[in-house]
């Protein structure tokens, strides 16, 4: 088999997840969101924007992500 520079491309089905939060959380989320579209011009669905933050959150945690590789290869 060919072995291509490009890997297998990760399954992209959204699941979905359901969550209450507290009312000044959302109030914060509605205010991130009105941030949002004053900085970039185009107002976006705060269910469009939450996963992007999670993901952005998750990506900058430096302990979580050392956390999460020893988990993953079982170095722990």
């Amino acid at each position: 088999m060919a072995e291509l520079k490009l890997g297998k491309i990760p399954d992209r089905t959204p699941v979905k997840f359901a969550i209450s939060i507290l009312p000044d959380l959302h109030r914060a989320l509605v205010d991130y969101a009105a941030v949002y579209n004053e900085t970039y011009g185009q107002s976006e669905p705060l269910a469009d924007l939450i996963p992007h933050m999670l993901a952005a959150f998750l990506a900058s945690d430096r302990e979580f992500a050392k956390a999460r590789e020893r988990l993953v290869t079982g170095n722990g």
